[in-house]
């Protein structure tokens, strides 16, 4: 098979010799091309010309989430064929490594390698569902281009949080851990909507959910890790099935702490619970729009403001090696 590794040289947790392992690795069983990313977007151009040129097989994605969300947007920039677009593979690099770990996949890149190989010779493969988020019909957000998310999207405090790790991790500091959870306080302190929300969550045919202060959009579970602990903020998203929502009502300083202990000791059975906090789940099309502009993110990476997005669960979106 021929297969095509994109390689961001930047990923938190990789190597130079540990990217030289992994390639010779995959060279020993694949007709394989390599290609390192130059820039924001080149994951997700590289993978658009494999699926276009038809002689690719599959592609290879080393590196984080964000790596892994511009070579599946990259796939599917002419919409999802599972059984015509070239397969997808994920090595994680990351400093978090949600996709590939939901997936099953060791996170250590070696040992994820070893994993991939087993797969593609038994020929194990599957498909997953897929987010995809696009401007609203009739508001300021209508032109925003369609992205596809792998595991999450946000709108409001959880991408708050998510723009100040970028805006920290540009002036050079380590994706850490730490560094997320200072940056939790500071939002919390610093957003002016949290007590009172201003997202309507709108679904065809059912009544409005209104005043939520944050929303989490969830395509898999768990939601992310800090560190080895998993975090579930909606335990029934799945591959499988179509999207879940996490949305709160209130986060004065006593339900945000309530909150964030239900996270830290969630399960693959229960999650955030309690009168503020709305569980929504299999939603397959549906529409936040909210009366203030609020940061917004597609798997942990920060697109700025937004008043509203329009969301669709896409079943059966990509073949995965797994």
């Amino acid at each position: 098979m021929r297969a095509l590794l994109v390689v961001n040289p930047a990923a938190t947790t990789t190597s130079a010799r540990v990217r030289d392992v992994i390639s010779t690795a995959l060279a020993s069983d694949l007709k394989l091309d390599v290609a390192t990313t130059e820039y924001r977007g080149h994951a997700r151009d590289l993978a658009r010309r494999a699926a276009e040129g038809g002689e690719v097989g599959l592609v290879v994605a080393l590196g984080g989430d964000g790596t892994v969300n511009e070579v599946v947007n990259g796939l599917l920039h002419h919409g999802p064929d599972p059984d015509g677009l070239p397969q997808l593979a994920v090595v994680p690099g990351g400093s978090t490594n949600v996709f590939a770990r939901a997936l099953g996949l060791p996170n250590d890149a070696v040992e994820a390698t070893g994993a991939l190989l087993d797969a593609m010779r038994a020929g194990s493969s599957r498909t997953v569902g897929l987010g995809l988020v696009s401007g609203t019909p009739g508001t300021e957000d209508e032109g925003v281009p369609a992205r596809w998310f792998t595991f999450c999207a946000g709108l409001g405090f959880d991408a708050g949080v998510v723009g100040r790790v970028e805006q920290q991790r540009e002036l050079g500091k380590r994706s850490t851990h730490a560094l997320y959870l200072r940056q939790v306080a500071r939002q919390f302190l610093a957003d002016p909507h949290r007590r009172h929300g201003t997202i309507t969550l709108q679904r065809p045919d059912e009544d409005a959910v209104s005043g939520l202060a944050m929303a989490i959009i969830c395509n898999t579970s768990p939601w992310t890790y800090l560190g080895n602990r998993p975090v579930y903020a909606s335990p029934g998203a799945s591959f499988d099935t179509a999207l879940d929502v996490l949305g709160v009502t209130k986060m004065s300083t006593a339900s945000a702490t309530r909150y964030a202990a239900q996270l830290l000791r969630s399960t693959p059975e229960r999650g955030p619970h309690g009168k503020n906090a709305v569980a929504l789940h299999d939603l397959t099309d549906f529409t936040l729009q909210s009366q203030a502009a609020l940061p917004f993110q597609v798997d942990g990476d920060h697109l700025g403001l937004r008043t509203s997005a329009t969301f669709t669960g896409v079943r059966r979106a990509l073949r995965v090696i797994v």
